[in-house]
């Protein structure tokens, strides 16, 4: 028993601290629940008042934007009124113009009214004063006719023909004045080219000949050349392919054949011949050989030159060895590689100074005759021969053009095919470098002289200064000045198209009124 009052006194004993522990535990949370109250409480107090002030702070707010969009829409408001009084003025304002426009409108309708009244009126009166006028016309026309003796047609004819005369002095005028202005601009820059193209080349004036005879040291040599039952001559003819004619000539013997280089062979051989003395068929041969050689290299030489003066590459051998060949070639007496070469020069510096290709011009100058170096093997013309040979060996086609069109048969196809045509003109037109028969000197003037001669109004004319220059005498009172120039200017054209001549010619119209009174 004492044994459990021990064991109770000890379980109470036990819950003592657990008790307090307890009654501590809920003391303290006591005290910690009624500080969170007091701190909610607080809270609850601290929101209410911020609500409170956001509440009261967000209706003084939107009492300002009422207020705010009230003065907007009060101005807003002010201003649609401002604009529609101003539209209603102007609406009232065009309303008063309209119906002032209408006034007005409505007079002009009644004076136009009035006005059609008036022009019917007056439209009646005119037709019956249109049919007086007709009438009246008629019967003066018929008076005029009596008076004149003229028909009305024929009145009509002569007023034609002097409107006729006077549109031609027109036209002639005009012409005068457009033809002068473009001769004064065309012939300020030839003159430039051209001048400066012949300032820059000089070459002698000379004329080479064809060397037809060879000089004997005396009558004796004849019959050495011709030989024992005319071996000798017979085996020179037959070597060189050139005919030599022995007659009465003295001291001479004429060779005679086509082919310039041949009859330049023959003539050297004939003069080594003479100059060694021994003269007989195998000698012939040998020197005739040696000689042919010679001039095959010369011949070379010559083509090679030119080619290099000029400063032009790429030419095909064959066209060398024909320019060689040139150089025993003459036409009118000039040297027909001397004037290759001067177009050439000719062309390549007027080509400079224009702007176009120099090297062509050049090439296409000297290569323009090429064609009379074997003229005389071919049938055509030498500027057919030396286009067909220059497309054999793949010339240029602008050169080929050049070669056809330097004697104005066809059209130029670039600037330097017209250069090369004027080179030509220039070269063959200088004074002293041609010589031309009488026969052919005197049909060009009487060719000028018929031609002048043919015009009404022409009282004399004369061919001057070798048929360079045409001089025209007019009849004053039957050609006007205007006329004149236009007379000028047609028989040039004429001239030009009908005729052929180096250089140019000048047409000169006279025209001058003389009146003689004697005092006795």
């Amino acid at each position: 028993m004492d044994s459990n009052i021990y064991l109770l006194i000890a379980v109470g004993i036990g819950f003592l601290p657990g008790i307090a522990i307890a009654v501590y535990f809920k003391n303290s949370f006591e005290k910690r629940y009624s500080s969170l109250e007091e701190k909610q409480r607080v809270l609850i107090d601290d929101a209410q008042k911020e609500a409170d002030r956001i509440k009261k702070e967000a209706s003084l707010e939107a009492k300002d934007s009422r207020i705010q969009a009230k003065s907007e829409l009060e101005k807003e408001l002010k201003e649609r009124k401002y604009e529609l009084n101003q539209t209603e003025k102007r609406l009232r304002h065009r309303e008063e113009s309209l119906e002032r426009k209408i006034d007005q409108f409505e007079k002009r309708e009644g004076e136009l009214l009035r006005r059609e009244k008036d022009f019917g009126k007056k439209e009646r009166n005119l037709s019956s004063k249109e049919k007086q006028y007709e009438k009246l016309l008629q019967e003066e026309t018929q008076k005029l006719e009596q008076l004149s003796g003229l028909t009305s047609s024929e009145a009509k004819q002569q007023l034609l023909q002097k409107v006729e005369e006077e549109a031609r002095f027109e036209k002639a005028k005009l012409i005068k004045q457009m033809d002068q202005e473009a001769k004064e601009e065309a012939a300020k820059n030839a003159r430039n080219v051209i001048g400066l193209a012949i300032q820059r080349y000089a070459s002698e004036y000379v004329s080479d000949a064809t060397v037809t005879a060879v000089t004997l040291p005396s009558d004796e040599m004849k019959g050495r050349i011709i030989g024992r039952e005319g071996r000798n001559i017979r085996a020179l003819e037959a070597a060189t392919g050139i005919d030599f004619i022995v007659d009465d000539t003295p001291e001479a013997v004429t060779l005679s054949g086509f082919d310039s280089v041949k009859r330049e062979v023959a003539r050297i051989s004939l003069e080594r011949l003479i100059s060694d003395g021994r003269i007989h068929p195998a000698r012939i041969e040998e020197v005739v050989e040696k000689v042919r050689k010679e001039v095959n290299t010369i011949i070379k030489e010559e083509g090679e030159q030119a080619v290099f003066d000029l400063g032009l590459s790429g030419v095909h051998h064959e066209f060398i060895k024909l320019l060689g060949r040139l150089k025993y070639r003459t036409s009118y007496g000039q040297n027909v590689l001397q004037h290759s070469r001067e177009v050439a020069y000719f062309a390549g510096i007027m080509a400079g100074e224009l702007g176009a290709d120099v090297k062509l011009a050049k090439r296409s100058g000297l290569l323009h005759d090429i064609g009379k170096a074997v003229d005389h093997e071919f049938e055509g013309a030498h500027h057919e021969i030396g286009a067909n040979i220059a497309k054999k060996y793949g010339e240029d086609k602008r050169v080929i053009n050049a070669m056809l069109t330097h004697h104005g048969d066809g059209d130029p196809i670039c600037v330097e095919s017209a250069l090369v045509a004027a080179a030509d003109a220039l070269s063959a037109a200088r004074p002293g470098v041609r010589r031309e028969s009488i026969e052919n000197y005197i049909k060009r003037l009487e060719n000028l002289e018929t031609i002048a001669m043919s015009y009404d109004g022409i009282e004399k004319c004369f061919a001057m200064q070798a048929g360079r220059e045409l001089r025209i005498i007019v009849k004053p009172e039957d050609v006007t000045e205007e006329i004149s120039y236009l007379i000028a200017r047609e028989i040039a054209k004429r001239i030009e198209s009908e005729m052929t001549y180096p250089g140019q010619i000048k047409v000169t119209v006279i025209r001058e009124s003389r009146f003689v009174e004697y005092a006795k």
